[in-house]
């Protein structure tokens, strides 16, 4: 339940109801950036079976991403999911000349596309289904309310989400199997590094898994992310350091002691992972305010 305070009385906000299923993607469409972190690229594209992909978009991470949309509860919306990707990844160049016709300059990740479904509701099947998939579905509730308010979470919270590898893969025969993902690992991270840094990690990971017991985890092939809804952090190990990204547009940060970096000025410099500032943390010592400028972004993206 959600509840508005004004002069210390609390009034519950009532949820509402969309009216069609097109009116909460136009809002999802509009506003993909600021609610998914995602760029939007196209809405009702057309596949050559037929169907249409409710919206297509990329991720920073280069990842082509659909979503698919369906104000109640619908046992055939994750089906339609897989079945648009299946279609894109045997139709790559379709979706790169769409990149390339938005002028985005983002290198494409074949290797870990995503589908996310967007509904009020879903049954336990639904749920059972995507955690037993070979891949990574993203499943979120959404809930207008009264007051212009809406609520998004998602119906389920795992630890840690692997993203997959390329889905499908032609082999001798032409024959196009569910093929076993890549699974990136923290250790995959690890391998190479000093017990200086690896206990540097260990206590970075330790103080943002407090943040919220509902964060999740999620290796890359490049760095690893931390998320709620979208990453609020990613990290890059290096030999001797950790290179911190922070998801905050810049001039949002506070940070007296000047420990980040802002990544678009003088002009903008390309990186690996989310957001418009990097810090170094290699000092135990620092860990209280890097965690404040952590704590910073994971406020300004929950």
């Amino acid at each position: 339940m959600l509840f508005s305070i004004k002069n210390q009385l609390v009034q519950k906000i009532l949820p509402t109801k969309v009216d069609f299923e097109r009116n909460i993607q136009k809002l999802f469409e509009k506003n993909l950036g600021t609610i998914l972190d995602i760029k939007f690229l196209a809405t009702e594209y057309s596949t050559s079976f037929g169907g249409r992909i409710d919206t297509l978009g990329i991720d920073n991470n280069g990842s082509p991403v659909i979503i698919e949309y369906k104000r109640g509860q619908n046992d055939s919306v994750i089906n339609q999911g897989l079945s648009y990707l299946r279609w894109l990844l045997d139709h790559k160049e379709k979706f790169e000349a769409l990149v390339h016709e938005k002028d985005s300059d983002v290198e494409i990740d074949w290797k870990s596309p995503r589908v996310i479904c967007i509904t009020e509701s879903y049954n336990k099947f639904d749920l059972d289904t995507a955690d037993l998939l070979p891949i990574s579905i993203e499943l979120y509730r959404y809930q207008l309310y009264e007051n212009d308010t809406l609520l998004l979470e998602r119906a389920s919270q795992p630890k840690v989400k692997i993203s997959t590898s390329e889905i499908f893969d032609k082999n001798e025969t032409g024959d196009k199997p569910f093929k076993e993902k890549i699974q990136y690992s923290i250790e995959d991270h690890l391998v190479l590094l000093n017990e200086k840094t690896k206990e540097l990690f260990a206590l970075f990971k330790e103080q943002v898994s407090a943040l919220d017991e509902a964060i999740i985890e999620e290796p890359k092939a490049k760095y690893i992310a931390y998320k709620l809804t979208t990453n609020f952090v990613d990290v890059v190990i290096l030999k001797d350091a950790l290179k911190i990204f922070l998801n905050v547009p810049s001039g949002k940060l506070e940070d007296p002691k000047g420990l980040a970096r802002d990544l678009t000025k003088p002009k903008k410099i390309g990186h690996w992972g989310n957001g418009d500032y990097e810090l170094r943390f290699e000092k135990e010592g620092d860990i209280d305010a890097v965690i404040d400028l952590v704590r910073q972004s994971y406020e300004f993206n929950k």
